[in-house]
């Protein structure tokens, strides 16, 4: 049987494979899986793990994820307090910076690995690296220098600074985070990540304009790709488009594999990213909480008609919604199983 990580391989390195790769990016549905509350299905790393690895079984998917949500980062700085939703993602109430003087009191947590506030995320990435390595691709989240300050003060404080505010603090603010950056990509390195994803909503056009990516979000991403390689990144938006931006971000970093959002015009990124890099793909999950059978079906079908002709590409989800019923998760991946085959015949 041919595995996730020989997918992405044959992917990446253009030799063959059964089908296509294929994500589907499930993170809160776990505590539903388990019969818990998001609370209390977040207090623990083997709660996650084992989640993820009775999902990826059920439905037969090619990745795991060791994610908890995006607050765990702003834990690591001094977060104490999440507000926990019934059914979507938890957010954080308490900023660790209120007011410009925090920026230059704010300590960069070292030594991830052993800090207290990320024994949860180790201990999850070593039950998925037991069970899963060498077989599922094992994805690891981390937030781009220039997008990680949201997390810490509010984005419209940060939208203030960036734009607005003292030159200096923003930089010792983008150099800050790019030290917490490096720390937590080579953590999850060490620990077995396949994939890191490089989420970085403010290195679209969707939320900066051109000229200001061009001075200023691109100079912080080739820092961050300099300082921790780019084997195995994913650049990510976030769900932002990307398509504006993957040209110069490539030529400056080298990056390799990128992850349009659904809003992205799929064929135009498909001929941006290239035959020799991959292009991931994904369907607009928002969409399944409403779409029929027959509407899952026709989006996937034209999906990979436009995204498998003309170099590698991989199917996958944003976030999937705590909301969409599992019912059209398995319709979508059907379609994507019947229809992403790669044995010469990718008629739809």
């Amino acid at each position: 049987m041919t595995t996730g990580v020989e997918r992405l391989t044959a992917a990446v390195t253009g030799k063959p494979a059964d089908r296509i790769p294929v994500f589907c990016n499930m993170f809160d549905q776990g505590a539903r899986e388990l019969n818990m509350s998001l609370k209390d299905y977040y207090s623990k790393g083997e709660y996650v793990a084992e989640a993820q690895l009775w999902m990826r079984d059920r439905f037969g998917y090619d990745n795991v994820w060791s994610v908890f949500y995006a607050g765990k980062e702003a834990e690591l700085f001094g977060s104490h307090t999440m507000r926990f939703a019934p059914d979507g993602p938890p957010n954080v109430e308490d900023f660790v910076i209120q007011s410009d003087a925090d920026i230059s009191q704010l300590e960069v947590p070292t030594n991830i690995l052993n800090h207290p506030g990320f024994q949860e995320q180790r201990t999850c990435m070593d039950i998925l690296a037991r069970e899963a390595k060498g077989k599922h691709v094992i994805c690891a989240y981390v937030t781009g220098s220039m997008s990680l300050a949201p997390l810490l003060m509010g984005m419209d404080k940060w939208m203030e600074l960036l734009f607005l505010g003292d030159p200096g603090l923003r930089e010792e603010m983008l150099a800050k985070s790019h030290e917490f950056l490096v720390e937590e990509a080579m953590a999850y390195r060490e620990l077995g990540a396949d994939l890191i994803v490089y989420t970085n909503p403010l290195g679209s056009t969707d939320f900066v304009p051109m000229k200001f990516f061009l001075e200023h979000s691109l100079p912080w991403i080739e820092k961050d790709m300099q300082a921790i390689g780019t084997e195995g990144v994913v650049y990510y938006g976030g769900g932002a488009r990307i398509n504006s931006i993957i040209d110069a971000t490539r030529e400056r970093t080298g990056i390799g594999i990128w992850y349009l959002s659904p809003l992205d015009d799929l064929a135009e990124g498909k001929r941006i990213v290239g035959a020799k890099n991959l292009t991931c793909g994904g369907i607009n999950d928002i969409k399944l909480m409403g779409w029929s059978k027959y509407e899952i079906r026709q989006e996937v079908k034209r999906l990979l008609a436009e995204g498998m002709p003309g170099g590698p590409y991989l199917f996958g989800t944003g976030m999937v919604p705590y909301n969409v019923p599992d019912e059209s998760i398995a319709i979508m991946l059907e379609a994507v199983y019947e229809h992403g085959r790669l044995n010469g015949d990718t008629s739809l």
